[in-house]
């Protein structure tokens, strides 16, 4: 579905309506990957639409999976390889995908063939130094670009490390235990802040074993290497990123209605409901089921009074997707909102922090813009006005939600980034809006 460049948004009376929402962009990454190097053929359905998921399914065809969309049915049927890969033509293509050249470089370390990965200009200037020094230490012999894409790999036979994450990051812990695969010995990987499990998750699902301890407000994996995994049928639960869009925009009416059907529950994903609930958004589990060892659930979702929050400490890293949104909306609450230890916004897909700042600004706002956050106050007033995404899909989602309570029209250029994750974002935004 192709998206405008620019999107002219109104303001809105009301949210109502319910919203079936893509495949979470995190589970399909993995799945696509593990269905690759699985053994036997998978059925993977409601596979993400976004563009990002799509480039890590380019990637794998390039490694010589082979793999088919059932276009109406939205499922993707892979049939897997095994461990052993075969040695692409030309470089890899991860587009704008982060997660892709992150997580897939565990794979491609694994592999006796040497490869590049590239990416678009916002994903050349993206840090890449948190994968490239542990595989580097599995044995793997990486160059790139100052810590940055291209990343030239040059694999074969891995070592297993014991490896303390520096930086929080699902994408490197979830990179490290795929190449745990090609290794000998165990790998062990330590968080000290826990992050999404949706790799350890995937792997279970897939049939490897591995050992997993909460220790403090971490966790520590362990996998074995040479284990063969198999393949699966499997449906992606709706993306809860995405779906917190939609519900920023329900909490922004007091009269809103909300149901949102088959959405993913995942705990290490979940803190955005008790946030949004803190902040007097009324939200409701109606069915909540384990599939593939992910919990999935349906939600009713209804608006109340706006308060305020602060975000930090291990609070950030579980909702990093999900600031900007916050953010967007945080002038409407009562007392503000504060986001602090979040760093990691700066080396998104663009300056998140700068991005959040500069927007709110254009619209009337009063912003604090700190080195790790925002502070925003509450009770304040926004005017439409002409908003850059600054190639950023969740920028550009986020101030779409924002518009929606601002006084006048709202421009949102680079509205197309969208596609990144959520191509039917703005029709469906659309059609829950009450004007």
């Amino acid at each position: 579905m192709k998206i405008a460049s620019e999107i002219l948004l109104r303001p809105a009376r009301n949210i109502r309506g319910s919203v079936q929402l893509p495949g979470d962009k995190s589970i399909s990454h993995r799945y696509a990957m593990l269905a690759g190097i699985a053994e036997g053929p998978s059925r993977l359905e409601n596979y993400s639409t976004g563009a990002d998921c799509a480039s890590t399914l380019g990637c794998m065809k390039a490694l010589g999976v082979t793999w088919q969309r059932k276009s109406d049915q939205n499922v993707i049927e892979v049939q897997g390889r095994g461990l052993a890969l075969s040695a692409p033509s030309q470089p890899l293509d991860c587009g704008n995908s982060g997660s892709t050249m992150r997580m897939l470089s565990g794979i491609v370390a694994g592999q006796p063939f040497t490869n590049e990965m590239v990416g678009d200009e916002s994903l050349s200037r993206r840090p890449m130094e948190r994968v490239i020094k542990p595989l580097t230490a599995m044995g793997a012999r990486i160059d790139s670009q100052q810590g940055k894409p291209p990343l030239r790999i040059s694999g074969g036979q891995l070592k297993a490390i014991d490896y303390r994450m520096p930086v929080a990051s699902a994408q490197v812990k979830s990179c490290l235990l795929f190449a745990g695969l090609f290794a000998d010995g165990e790998t062990v990987v330590e968080e000290s802040v826990r992050t999404r499990d949706h790799g350890e998750v995937a792997l279970r699902a897939f049939g490897a074993q591995l050992e997993r301890k909460t220790i403090g407000g971490g966790s520590e994996v362990r996998i074995r290497g040479g284990q063969r995994l198999r393949g699966i049928e499997a449906r992606v639960p709706g993306d809860l990123s995405s779906a917190a869009f939609f519900l920023c925009a329900a909490a922004l009416f007091p009269h809103s209605e909300l149901t949102v059907p088959n959405l993913l529950m995942n705990p290490t994903r979940a803190r955005l409901l008790d946030i949004l609930m803190q902040m007097g958004l009324h939200i409701s589990v109606t069915q909540l089921d384990e599939i593939n060892g992910e919990l999935v659930g349906s939600l009713q979702v209804s608006g109340g009074n706006l308060r305020g929050i602060t975000i930090a400490g291990a609070d950030s890293p579980a909702l990093i997707d999900e600031i900007p949104v916050l953010a967007a909306i945080a002038p409407f609450t009562e007392q503000g909102i504060e986001v602090r230890d979040a760093k990691e916004l700066r080396v998104k897909e663009s300056d998140r922090i700068a991005s959040v700042a500069g927007n709110l600004r254009k619209m009337g706002a009063e912003v604090e813009e700190r080195e790790d956050g925002l502070k925003i106050p509450g009770r304040q007033s926004l005017h439409g006005a002409e908003l850059d995404s600054f190639s950023d899909h969740r920028i550009a989602m986020a101030f779409a939600i924002a518009a929606l309570r601002a006084e006048g029209e709202t421009l949102i250029r680079g509205a197309e980034a969208a596609a990144i994750s959520y191509p039917a974002f703005f029709q469906t935004l659309e059609s829950l809006s009450e004007a």
